[in-house]
């Protein structure tokens, strides 16, 4: 590219410092040859901690909002924290032309969680039968939400009010575990993504190599709510102290509470213990006393397996440890979930 064209690209990119400089040294680079931007960035915050970003493209008074040939880092799956990340942006597929363009990046911190891999003991020997065997379980990485789906998450995907408590940050409830696999797909789909689930009734299945949403497997929920390898080994998910992270039949006031109000655990995830219990993939079944590597579960069942118990639930069902089988099809007001979404 001619150095006086790259100069003037190069000035023309704004960098928009957001909460301490969360980004910085924006450069842009028009590829001519196939006519995209190459937008290179940094990203600073906490360790941990990961970022939706936006990008805007503007030209004089002329503005994209949302570009729907926009991609790359943290566009439509949440970024850490790095040097040199990468977006790219075709105006003449958005059909705007070439032009001048200019950029405005901003970043938000995601609502999922990064899970780094590792290995642990999955169930418990102090709890009841079906939490036995203990035994070994190597995971891989993947994300997980922070927070369990809200019933504003829900109807801006679904456009339908289930919940028998009524509130934005409330979890949502009185889902079924078909209409939680309904959900990420639908969502998977709202953000470009490939869905995770084929099929209907007893018969769906899940494509462990989309992109998409899907529930979480029940061992990627009990290492998530153990805190991953940063476990302390607590009774609940991120304290052996019930009261300071669930709501359950002894503080809840006998409702749900607004996601995130409770002590988050060990890797900044909230209400794993207490509020609505939440649906995992697997069909509910005995556990092998043999090692695994990321167990999914049996292949039928006549149950699903729901974790973490609920604002009605004692402390024995707030255990992260703890599992139940219900029917997928059921549904009452102490059950919601949260999404997870595999790394490639």
């Amino acid at each position: 590219m001619n150095k006086t064209v790259l100069a003037l690209l190069l000035l023309s990119v704004l960098s928009l410092a957001l909460s301490a400089q969360t980004i910085s040294n924006v450069r842009a680079v028009l590829e001519p040859s196939c006519g995209y931007y190459i937008i290179t960035y940094d990203l600073s915050g906490k360790s941990g901690e990961e970022y939706l970003i936006s990008l805007t493209p503007y030209s004089g008074s002329r503005e994209i909002a949302k570009p729907a040939y926009a991609n790359g880092q943290g566009i439509a799956a949440p970024v850490a924290v790095g040097k040199d990340l990468q977006l790219f942006w075709h105006p003449v597929l958005e059909g705007v032309g070439s032009g001048n363009w200019q950029f405005r990046l901003s970043a938000k911190l995601s609502n999922m969680v990064f899970v780094e891999g590792g290995t642990f003991q999955m169930g418990s020997n102090d709890g009841d039968s079906d939490e036995k065997p203990v035994h070994q379980v190597t995971m891989s990485s993947f994300h997980i939400g922070k927070y369990e789906v809200t019933q504003k998450e829900w109807r801006e995907v679904m456009g339908t009010y289930p919940s028998y408590f009524k509130g934005d940050n409330l979890p949502v409830e009185q889902i079924s575990w078909f209409q939680a696999v309904e959900y990420c797909n639908k969502l998977s789909i709202k953000k470009g993504l490939t869905p995770c689930y084929s099929g209907s009734g007893n018969s769906i299945t899940c494509n462990w190599h989309a992109n998409g949403y899907r529930l979480p497997t029940e061992a990627e929920w009990e290492y998530a709510a153990r805190g991953s390898n940063k476990s302390k080994g607590y009774k609940y998910s991120g304290s052996n102290d019930v009261g300071s992270v669930a709501w359950y039949d002894s503080n809840s006031g006998s409702k749900t509470q607004a996601v995130g109000t409770k002590q988050a655990n060990e890797i900044g995830i909230h209400d794993m213990s207490g509020n609505v219990w939440e649906w995992c993939w697997d069909w509910y079944d005995d556990y092998a006393s043999a090692s695994q590597n990321n167990p999914r579960g049996a292949t039928n069942g006549s149950s699903t397996v729901l974790r973490g118990g609920s604002w009605g639930s004692n402390v024995v069902n707030c255990r992260v440890s703890n599992r139940y089988g219900l029917n997928p099809g059921l549904s009452n007001y102490g059950i919601g979930f949260r999404v997870s979404r595999a790394i490639f």
